[in-house]
């Protein structure tokens, strides 16, 4: 069957499909940045809060590898759910990427979950290097336009719980301090193997930045973030 767009109509696809950015409220900004590395399942794995998504952000059993079915709870909580280790910061083909909690200018829960943002950092040695982050969880402790990116043994915050739980192998002190995490790079060789890498890149890529601010854009979220939460919204 044929479908028939108005000329408005096709001004507007046209727009959406080659300037996305444009077609997002609340989309840009100036943000702070904090890191952050709890293990709990984030609040974008629940349906619920995930509002126009294919699917809430995937989460795993402990060890962090084999995917549990989305109903399941937080191990923060009482239950068995925990982040997968491959939502850490990596970079491919001279691009960084990681995933977030958020607060943007306000916006709910249902339309902060699956979309992505690209941080363009402002001050520290960061000044002109750009990471794009998808937001998979929120936080009742961030500010408004607070980006806090998820980097293994960069502090658990205020859920102590969560990560002694998910690696009950691995004394608490291998995830650093509460706030802020571990200080020397050397340290991330005592974390759980798959996480090393992703601990690396705050003092590699991330130059071991403390709290950079960042000129902030909403962005179509690149498969590459989207394959690894599973999660992809429908306003892309």
């Amino acid at each position: 069957m044929a479908v028939k767009f108005s000329g408005i109509g096709v001004l507007f696809l046209f727009t959406c499909v080659f300037w996305s950015a444009e077609c997002y409220t609340s989309s840009s900004g100036i943000a702070k940045t904090t890191r952050y590395w709890d293990c709990c399942k984030p609040t974008c794995a629940w349906r619920s809060n995930a509002g126009a998504v294919n699917n809430p952000v995937r989460t795993c059993a402990a060890g962090g590898r084999r995917t549990l079915d989305e109903n399941t709870q937080s191990g923060c909580n009482g239950g068995s759910s925990f982040v997968c280790n491959n939502q850490r910061p990596f970079v491919k083909g001279g691009q960084a990427y990681a995933f977030a909690a958020a607060n943007v200018n306000g916006l709910p829960t249902s339309s902060l979950c699956c979309a992505c943002y690209k941080l363009t950092f402002s001050d520290t040695a960061l000044a002109g290097k750009s990471l794009i982050v998808q937001v998979t969880n929120t936080g009742s402790d961030l500010g408004n336009n607070h980006f806090d990116l998820m980097m293994p043994a960069g502090g658990e915050g205020i859920f102590t719980q969560g990560c002694p739980k998910q690696w009950p192998a691995y004394p608490n002190s291998v995830w650093g301090d509460q706030y802020g995490g571990i200080s020397y790079r050397n340290q991330c060789d005592a974390l759980p193997s798959k996480l090393v890498n992703g601990c690396r890149f705050r003092f590699d890529w991330f130059k071991a930045a403390n709290n950079p601010h960042a000129k902030f854009e909403r962005i179509a979220c690149p498969s590459i973030l989207s394959s690894i939460s599973h999660c992809k919204r429908s306003d892309d």
